[in-house]
């Protein structure tokens, strides 16, 4: 009777430390279990941030790496993280109306252009165009054009967009059309030597606009030479 009473205390004991292993490997593999992260936390992608010394999450940094899975039906892992457009605009917004001079601010985010309305009571018009097209290129992904407007009735034209989406008839001669609107306003500096002052590299294959574009930009270069 002893015999078998400790066999069974011996079984119990190792059962519980099964599961209590199992519990912390289901903690350390958060999610896809391909996670790996250098804090002292179980869970390996904490969304809400890991708190420091300043119980401050805007001083924190990011760090977030992942190892390929060998499951191929991994479907967590495979997933593609893409953009929320809605935050994207709400970034942008809200980092461009904290500007000098900038009162209203009206952000559309497509999924390669950023469209930024906004009214201003700026006497350099160029500078305040520069300020907002870069802080709006800072928040989206590289691959975006960026396109800016002080003119004040360009933050309702935009606005009547926001029930739209990609797949909207004839959404892209839509966005065209008030770009080339947007472009008769100050669009800042261009980006660098192999592009112009909305992002757009000379030749990319999938802007229709590109030859507008490159147009618009060797004007604007030799009325500024002229003005000089």
């Amino acid at each position: 009777m002893k015999t078998k009473l400790a066999i069974s205390v011996v079984g119990l004991s190792l059962l519980t430390a099964c599961q209590y292993g199992a519990e912390e490997d289901a903690q350390f593999l958060h999610e896809s279990g391909n996670t790996i992260n250098v804090q002292d936390r179980t869970d390996l992608y904490n969304e809400e941030g890991h708190t420091n010394l300043n119980n401050s999450k805007s001083a924190n940094f990011g760090y977030v790496r992942h190892q390929k899975s060998g499951i191929a039906q991994d479907v967590t892992f495979n997933r593609t993280p893409g953009l929320d457009r809605e935050q994207a605009a709400n970034t942008i917004s809200s980092l461009i109306v904290q500007l000098p001079n900038v009162e209203d601010v009206a952000t559309l985010v497509t999924d390669e252009e950023v469209l930024v309305a906004y009214e201003t009571d700026s006497d350099n018009r160029f500078e305040t165009a520069d300020q907002v097209k870069k802080t709006a290129s800072s928040a989206v992904p590289r691959y975006y054009h960026v396109y800016v407007s002080d003119e004040v009735n360009m933050i309702q034209q935009i606005e009547a967009f926001s029930p739209l989406d990609s797949n909207s008839r004839d959404i892209d001669q839509i966005l065209n059309k008030t770009i080339k609107e947007m472009l008769k306003s100050p669009q800042g500096r261009a980006l660098n030597k192999g592009e112009n002052e909305n992002g757009e590299g000379y030749g990319e294959m999938n802007e229709e606009l590109d030859d507008d574009m490159k147009d618009n930009y060797e004007k604007t270069r030799f009325n500024k030479k002229t003005k000089e």
